[in-house]
């Protein structure tokens, strides 16, 4: 079973089995999560998703909703497969993080086009800037989203560089908000190299 398989009804548990193993899927998810995620300066984070992320969101909507019938279940798939990685890319929930609520507003009107500024770079390589929000738009003239869903699609080259060990680095370009993560940790790099098949 690898990180980029999507997932299928025979994939979940049901309702009354997902309710006995909650506490213990939930705390190996978290556990797997803590070295998927990448702070980028103090107000923005990247959380890569993949099969097992995933399979955790769509047990607690099912859960939340209390969905148990097939076309239900089938809709919460098709809405989170498409954020597990395809084998040459990265899927991340990208976040704008301001606790304070008047700030979040004044910053998300000056964080404009964001989403579109973040980038991973293997070392060596080109930055890569991200297919952003392909689902739906989360901006507009007036102010961006504090969520948005990203794709960084990777080349041959970038793959294969990573297998052989080369560093990875992420950050932010936009005029309002610069940062950049250079090396990433291993034990994050080496998380991330699961999702390229």
């Amino acid at each position: 079973m690898t990180n980029t398989q999507k997932l299928g009804r025979n994939d979940l548990m049901s309702l009354e089995q997902y309710s006995e193993a909650r506490d213990g899927f939930r705390n190996e998810v978290m556990e797997h999560k803590r070295n998927r995620r990448v702070h980028l300066g103090t107000n923005a984070a990247l959380y890569f998703e993949d099969r097992l992320t995933m399979q955790y969101q769509v047990q607690e909507m099912l859960r939340i909703e209390r969905i148990f019938e097939a076309a239900g279940i089938n809709e919460e798939l098709d809405a989170y497969n498409p954020l597990i990685p395809d084998g040459a890319n990265w899927k991340a929930t990208f976040m704008v993080e301001f606790p304070d609520e008047d700030e979040r507003r004044v910053m998300l009107r000056q964080l404009i086009g964001i989403e579109d500024r973040v980038y991973m770079q293997v070392d060596g390589h080109e930055r890569v800037y991200p297919i952003a929000d392909e689902d739906m738009d989360r901006s507009d003239e007036a102010k961006t989203s504090a969520v948005h869903f990203l794709r960084f699609e990777l080349d041959e080259n970038q793959v294969a560089a990573l297998k052989e060990g080369a560093a990875l680095a992420a950050g932010i370009d936009h005029d309002n908000y610069k940062v950049e993560i250079s090396p990433l940790a291993e034990i994050v790099r080496c998380a991330l190299l699961k999702d390229l098949t």
